[in-house]
């Protein structure tokens, strides 16, 4: 996709005439801007906002910049702005400190790996150096902010139909559908009244994976006509699970005759399972038809034996990601890397960490983040072993704020890529070993938590290879008896992959288990089984029921709830007796006690 920067003039040609003659000195425009994307436009003002390029109450552009293209999916890039809205709200709006400015150079720098021109995003600086500019300030925000922070014309909203609305009028991820996907959801949910074999063929052929049930009636037959609205009912009520098909004989050509001769009562009902024929039966018997539509579906769709336990402390423990957020004495930082320390990289970071620590998020620009992922990557060279650690800390600590972490997920290597400095520095860790001083494995771990603040870092981290990565660096670290911060924290990054895992799992249970997208695929089976291995043995340990058997305990039953039944990872808790190993933990408080209970129950299964 192309990335264009819109560039408007807030004063409409009274800054060039007169800014001279108020501030002392010439400036040629109040920028405004905006980040235009197949044929949308992203700006801020009352929130994030968008609208078609061009439609905004600012009229035609100024100037029209290529900053260059992107790779990323759409849905990633609109991920990427719900995060924004965090930082970009209607109330933070500032015209000197905080506005569409800002947000247009960090959504180019998310998109593209740089910002916008200097010119524009520091012109509210150069205006506040005058004197009359920082006297004026006042005035002159309240004056613009009606201009700015005005509502999206409604001539140039976007259309529902191609994004849905969502608060301030950002758009919401739609992915778009295949045809096949299409026509399913055309097909599924209301009853579909065929008269030849090619349309039954087609929809039996959406219903491969599923159910379908075929009504076969006459205009003639008056026991039929009991039985419409029930089957239209039970249409609406099965959604994409089954297929509803209605063929009246009165109307239908010769080859459905031919494709069914057997068919001779009025009404009779024929179901098929995954593409083969099931059952048929006749009759005008509506509850006949619920219990056998019912039947069908819990075979084509098993429920799984989990989801009917009560698991109140389970599934109520929090499912926030653990973060690592303490800032260190940046000079330190800084100085513990000698010549390192002196990278224009590492003061772009360290002003940007300042800034955002001491003024907050809203007046902490985007530096330049390709250069810091570049310094990054060297750092492994560059630095020695027991120093490398201030480098991941410095990333560490900037990954607290989102857009750092988008950035950092995606990094414009690809549309799909693994995000490069991530897995590089994680990839140098874990090929270290137990050899890896220890400031450095603790902190490792403790980057990796953070990757979990951008939901956009979510389907690399349970992906390979960032997936084996984490698995590998933490299961090291749980079996580490030397260092008890190093379990601790390994835990936090355990809790952070399972919960994320298990909440992957619930959407895949709650929607259509056979359709879920392939970004949101789980963690592979052969690293869950690593996983739960590893807690399995810290809950089998001697050591006293306290907060890391706790923890490892909600890792353990995030993983195994809806397990497959015929997977890997049940076999793995059977074969390890994993209920008996819980079963022996003795917590002392009663609301812990009633987390074994409930763990061990979805254990016996």
């Amino acid at each position: 996709m192309d990335v264009q920067l819109y560039v408007y003039d807030l004063s409409k040609g009274l800054a060039r005439s007169m800014s001279q003659q108020f501030l002392g000195i010439q400036i040629d425009a109040v920028y405004h801007t905006s980040i235009v994307l197949q044929g949308i436009e992203y700006y801020f003002g009352q929130g994030v906002q968008t609208c078609r390029a061009g439609a905004t109450h600012h009229g035609a552009p100024m100037e029209t910049i290529n900053l260059g293209r992107t790779d990323l999916p759409i849905e990633v890039v609109l991920e990427y702005l719900e995060s924004l809205k965090q930082v970009y709200t209607p109330e933070s709006y500032d015209l000197f400190a905080h506005n569409c400015n800002n947000f247009s150079n960090d959504f180019a720098m998310f998109l593209v790996g740089k910002g916008i021109p200097d010119h524009i995003t520091s012109l509210p600086q150069t205006v506040l150096d005058t004197p009359f500019g920082q006297m004026l300030r006042p005035q002159i925000d309240a004056a613009m902010r009606p201009v700015t922070q005005a509502p999206t014309p409604q001539n140039g909203a976007v259309a529902p139909t191609v994004y849905g609305a969502t608060q301030n009028g950002a758009p919401k991820a739609t992915p778009a559908l295949t045809k096949a996907e299409a026509e399913l959801k055309e097909a599924s949910g209301r009853v579909n009244s065929v008269t030849n074999v090619q349309a039954v063929d087609r929809l039996l052929a959406l219903a491969k994976d599923r159910c379908a049930i075929i009504f076969f009636t006459s205009s003639t037959c008056g026991p039929c006509k009991i039985m419409y609205q029930p089957f239209d009912d039970l249409a609406a009520e099965a959604g994409d699970k089954c297929i509803f098909l209605k063929i009246d004989f009165s109307f239908a050509d010769r080859s459905i005759g031919t494709r069914y001769p057997h068919i001779r009562a009025t009404p009779t009902f024929v179901t098929y399972l995954r593409g083969q024929q099931r059952d048929e039966w006749s009759g005008a018997d509506p509850r006949q038809l619920r219990n056998n539509i019912e039947l069908l579906l819990n075979e084509a769709f098993p429920t799984h034996p989990h989801l009917s336990k009560s698991l109140p402390k389970l599934l109520s423990q929090s499912q926030r990601p653990i973060l690592y957020t303490k800032v260190p004495p940046l000079e330190k930082v800084i100085a513990k890397m000698g010549d390192a320390g002196k990278d224009e990289a590492v003061s772009s970071i360290v002003s940007f960490i300042d800034a955002r620590e001491r003024l907050g998020a809203m007046e902490a620009p985007l530096t330049k983040l390709p250069k810091f992922a570049d310094f990054l990557r060297r750092s492994t060279s560059s630095l020695p072993p027991e120093l490398l650690f201030t480098s991941l800390d410095l990333l560490r600590v900037a990954l607290t704020d989102v857009r750092v972490a988008g950035f950092f997920a995606e990094e414009h290597a690809g549309a799909t890529g693994t995000p490069a400095t991530v897995a590089h520095l994680l990839n140098h860790v874990n090929d270290l070993g137990e050899s890896a001083p220890y400031n450095l494995r603790l902190t490792a771990l403790h980057l990796a938590c953070n990757t979990f603040n951008s939901p956009l870092f979510i389907p690399h981290l349970l992906s390979p290879p960032l997936s084996s990565l984490l698995v590998s660096i933490l299961t090291t670290a749980l079996l580490d008896e030397k260092y008890p911060a190093l379990k601790a924290s390994a835990l936090s990054l355990a809790m952070n992959i399972a919960s994320s895992n298990h909440k992957i799992r619930m959407k895949q249970h709650s929607s259509n288990p056979t359709a879920s997208l392939p970004s949101e695929s789980e963690l592979d089976d052969s690293e869950q089984v690593e996983l739960l291995a590893s807690l399995l043995e810290i809950l089998g340990s001697e050591e006293e029921f306290g907060d890391v058997k706790k923890m490892a305990l909600i890792c353990t039953g995030w993983l195994v709830y809806c397990a497959p039944m015929d997977g890997e990872v049940r076999d793995l808790w059977r074969a390890m007796d994993a209920a008996g190993t819980v079963e022996k933990l003795q917590a002392k408080v009663l609301q812990d006690r009633m987390l074994v209970k409930e763990v061990k129950s979805l254990l016996d299964v």
